[in-house]
């Protein structure tokens, strides 16, 4: 084979190469589109500072980014776009050494340089932003002075919102993923990918069927988080859902929904309704298989709290009855119930004691009432009883500090967290132990008992670890709902509002606390029989350990 014709054969086969690059998918393009746009968001120094309208330049991307067809036509808008930003100058603060204890679970830019994704030259110009990324204070986001959590600014928040508008509908999908994917600490324990979520998404962003698909939209990606401080109500979804209510409150108990309480007793007669009823299905499905059909719905770091949080998902319906099958001391029974807005209830919480001394010296204190005011007397009072039994069943008051110095006779260590580092997004580092108490010479010296169960979350699990810390601590109940760390507040466009844990906790031995929630010592729930017969099963078993 002669030279020349070589030398041809070799340029018709590169030309070949390059016109024969795949064609990029329409949702693709837009995944693609949402990293580089977020990126720039937090690290161009002069997108970071406010120099431009960030949302509108990328509605302005969306018709360049339609055209675009390959990797590298696309590659060429991103570096057209970068190249609209102005220079950049050196950061020399960017490349020494941090001395900040990362964490590095969540962090991950490499798709920057995914030669699969963009061309050369646009992996390096990304390459050269995170090296020379924006230190100071940014247009968007700020640090919590108190906690470190993030918390959003200056996001435009367009009241004249129509659902129908496909730009900003994409442009809140990209906003709200991009927040998390810099600033939500537990990512890494998502079970899906990040990246998928996104992927899956665009498509029910882009092209909802009505309005209340797009809500349904917010609503799902919302529930990925699998953070139980990550929830979601707008009119619709509840509309959607149903906003009347069987007049009975109920706990799942193996995949079945059993009756605990009543909104309205009254109302509970009228349709036959008795505690300790067991619903095995309603309008002819099963519990589990409206779990099954709604979990994509449901908040919820674990199961337990996707089981707490299912209460307006399984039996609440448009309709003013629904069909039930039930046990009634062991016959399956069917009834037609009705259902009720929840004004028709009246529902009035029912009064319960802060505090009591029960038989043999044994002290029960429930937290969730118990006021600051109250403390020093109520210790005044204990201080020399055989036990004391915590109930975190429900939301304390701030009163952890008070109570951890008369039961510790010195500072304890109850934490140690990670809070984003906002000089390099998507990174997070660990804070210096958090710790409580002070010097006590004549500390508590009886049990204390801590009961916990799916009504335990956030504040309250930190509550549990604060008690934990008393030496002869024992933890009774069931899985917490594994939410942790204060809430970031952001919201979707339109003003739909949302939350997640912005800051990560572990125990003192890095142990995590996020979906697994707390440490128990002895596992104890509640049983169909329990419940039918009226008894507090948890408490039952502490009054036997406090008697141990």
């Amino acid at each position: 084979m002669n030279k020349p014709f070589l030398i041809l054969l070799i340029i018709v086969l590169s030309s070949s190469t390059i016109h024969s690059q795949p064609e990029l998918s329409e949702n693709e393009k837009l995944f693609r589109t949402a990293k580089v746009w977020g990126f720039l968001k937090y690290y161009h120094p002069n997108v970071a500072k406010g120099k431009f309208d960030w949302d509108k330049k990328l509605i302005e991307l969306f018709p360049k980014i339609e055209k675009a067809k390959t990797k590298e036509d696309l590659s060429i808008v991103f570096s057209d776009l970068i190249q609209s930003l102005g220079k950049i100058k050196e950061c020399r603060s960017c490349t020494s050494t941090s001395n900040l204890n990362y964490f590095n679970k969540n962090f991950n830019l490499s798709w920057t340089q995914d030669k699969t994704m963009f061309t050369n030259e646009l992996s390096e110009s990304l390459k050269y932003i995170e090296n020379n990324r924006f230190q100071g204070k940014s247009k968007f986001v700020t640090k919590n002075k108190n906690a470190g959590n993030v918390i959003l600014t200056n996001e435009t928040d367009y009241q004249n919102f129509d659902w129908k508008d496909t730009n900003l509908r994409v442009l809140s999908l990209f906003r709200y993923w991009n927040t998390i994917e810099y600033f939500f600490p537990y990512k890494y324990q998502m079970d899906k990918n990040w990246n998928q979520v996104l992927k899956e998404m665009l498509p029910k962003f882009l092209n909802p069927q009505s309005e209340i698909g797009y809500h349904l939209a917010m609503l799902e990606i919302v529930v990925d988080l699998d953070d139980s401080h990550a929830g979601l109500n707008t009119n619709l979804t509840n509309e959607y859902f149903g906003s009347k209510y069987i007049p009975a409150k109920f706990s799942i108990v193996d995949n079945k929904a059993v009756i605990t309480s009543f909104y309205n007793d009254s109302l509970a007669d009228i349709n036959d309704l008795r505690v300790g009823d067991v619903i095995v299905k309603a309008n002819g499905k099963t519990v589990n298989e409206i779990l099954q059909q709604k979990s994509k719905f449901i908040q919820g770091s674990n199961t337990s709290a996707k089981f707490a949080y299912a209460f307006n998902k399984i039996f609440n319906g448009v309709t003013d009855s629904i069909e039930i099958e039930f046990l009634r001391n062991d016959k399956v029974k069917r009834n037609e119930i009705g259902r009720y807005s929840f004004d028709q209830f009246k529902y009035k919480k029912s009064s319960t004691d802060k505090w009591k001394i029960l038989e043999n010296n044994i002290v029960y204190i429930n937290l969730g009432e118990v006021e600051v005011y109250d403390v020093s007397t109520i210790l005044e009072e204990i201080k020399n009883t055989k036990s004391i039994i915590f109930d975190l069943r429900n939301y304390p008051k701030f009163t952890l500090p008070y109570i951890l110095n008369f039961l510790n006779p010195s500072t304890k260590e109850l934490l140690v967290s990670i809070i984003p580092d906002f000089n390099y997004p998507g990174k997070f580092y660990w804070e210096e132990p958090m710790s409580m108490g002070e010097n006590n010479n004549n500390p508590y010296r009886g049990k204390v008992i801590v009961l916990v169960n799916s009504r335990t979350i956030s504040y309250a699990e930190l509550y549990a670890m604060g008690l934990q810390t008393v030496n002869n601590s024992i933890t009774i109940g069931s899985q917490t709902l594994g939410a942790d760390g204060n809430v970031s507040r952001t919201e979707f466009i339109g003003g739909f509002k949302t939350g997640f844990s912005g800051i990560g906790i572990f125990y003192p031995d890095f142990t995590e606390t996020q979906r697994k929630g707390v440490r128990i010592d002895i596992e104890v729930s509640p049983t169909i029989l329990g419940i039918k017969q009226g008894r507090d099963e948890v408490l039952e078993k502490a009054i036997k350990v406090a008697l141990e």
